[in-house]
């Protein structure tokens, strides 16, 4: 993978995490390095399960794949909001 490839990564999992985050009701207990992390992993993963489905390459702005990605952080940021509720 090429320095502009990681840096896309991060620019795309800093957007989807602000977002998954913004989805979450409520205050969440986690910071802005976990907040990235999840976007990443769940933009990701969201491209993986758009590729499954084949609707990851379309004309346009691919919004499934785009719903998916912010569902996947949403649910990532409340699951460790939760962890870290407990501990």
């Amino acid at each position: 993978m090429e320095i502009s490839g990681i840096v896309m990564a991060i620019i795309v999992g800093i957007v989807i995490g602000v977002l998954g985050r913004l989805v979450v009701p409520g205050r969440q207990r986690i910071g802005v390095l976990l907040t990235i992390l999840v976007g990443i992993v769940a933009a990701l993963i969201g491209t993986a399960i758009a590729a499954g489905f084949g609707v990851a390459d379309t004309k346009g702005i691919d919004w499934i794949e785009l719903i998916i990605q912010i569902a996947l952080a949403a649910v990532g940021v409340a699951a460790l909001d939760r962890v870290k509720g407990r501990g």
